[in-house]
């Protein structure tokens, strides 16, 4: 039986967000063996492959580097090597279950965010949202029960460079084209974090070649397929199933690094998600639903592409 636009849509988001989990198995695998900004480095040199499915018709390579706002350009610049640089610590020190529900804080900063730059009006259920939110985050962070270290700082630096990202598209208004809005994050990686890179530049092994490509790599087919979902499904379908990351979290973190899951995360876990998931129904019932972006705003490719018949 043939399958639905919604439902292919629904299937491919969970398949590329799989496929973004695996991405980041691959930087852990690599660890502490390079330094975070050079693995960072490499991912936004091969996430460049993704670029070419952005061009539409009439659209030029000049474009990646022309824009109509200036400020919002290098705000999108800048706020992906953030982003990265920090998904890429928190997956260093972290167990990826964990590095991920604290980078789901994401659209809770979203809201703050829009309401201070963009003048949104947040009503009561959203403020509740963030606040869950945060609560799931105090409780898996435990301060002062538990120690904690560079790659909590990094989750949370994560989650908030995508979240500027974020609010850099929604303040675009659509008078941006894509490959200038996501080419700017992607030069922005390469370019911030190449200099970072080059005063301590270590050439990868053989093995951690393998491993950069299979993060960057990873990571651009993701995209595509986000893209392609968006295609079939509106965004507030795609959306969720962002959240099935934290499934892979467990297997993959339990299977590659004997990682294990406590009670208090699991709480913090449902907290975060539940949080999560009411802001993306509060965006969809005001019409503005949230793009699929977690984890080091690599998951932006469906804010890029019109919902079906728009």
């Amino acid at each position: 039986m043939a399958l639905d636009r919604t439902t292919k849509g629904v299937l491919l988001g969970f398949a590329a967000f799989g496929v973004f989990s695996c991405s980041d198995a691959c930087v852990k695998l690599i660890g502490a063996q390079l330094p975070p900004y050079e693995s960072a480095f490499f991912g936004a040199v091969f996430g460049l492959t993704i670029l070419p499915f952005l061009l539409r018709k009439g659209d030029h390579w000049i474009d990646i580097v022309s824009t109509t706002n200036l400020p919002l350009w290098l705000v999108r610049f800048l706020a992906f090597p953030m982003a990265v640089v920090g998904s890429v610590t928190a997956f260093t020190h972290l167990s990826m279950a964990e590095a991920f529900v604290l980078m789901f804080l994401q659209p809770a900063y979203i809201t703050v965010m829009s309401v201070f730059f963009l003048k949104e009006q947040v009503g009561f259920r959203r403020w509740s949202a963030v606040a869950i939110g945060f609560l799931g985050v105090l409780i898996v962070l435990r301060p002062g029960f538990r120690p904690l270290s560079i790659g909590h700082l990094g989750a949370l630096f994560a989650g908030l460079g995508g979240a500027v990202s974020v609010v850099a598209f929604r303040a675009a208004g659509g008078k941006e084209k894509n490959v200038s809005l996501f080419g700017a994050g992607i030069l922005g990686g390469v370019i911030v974090c190449g200099l970072l890179t080059f005063p301590s530049f270590t050439l990868p092994s053989a093995d951690q070649w393998a491993k950069l490509a299979g993060y960057g790599l990873l990571a651009a087919i993701a995209n595509v397929l986000t893209m392609w979902a968006a295609r079939q499904a509106p965004a507030a379908y795609i959306g969720p199933t962002q959240y099935s990351q934290m499934v892979w979290a467990i297997l993959l973190g339990y299977v590659l690094f004997g990682d294990g899951v406590d009670l208090p995360m699991v709480a913090g876990i449902v907290l975060i998600v539940a949080s999560g998931l009411l802001t993306l129904i509060r965006e969809n019932v005001r019409g503005t639903p949230l793009p699929p972006s977690v984890a080091g705003d690599r998951h932006v490719a469906a804010a890029l592409v019109p919902e079906p018949g728009k």
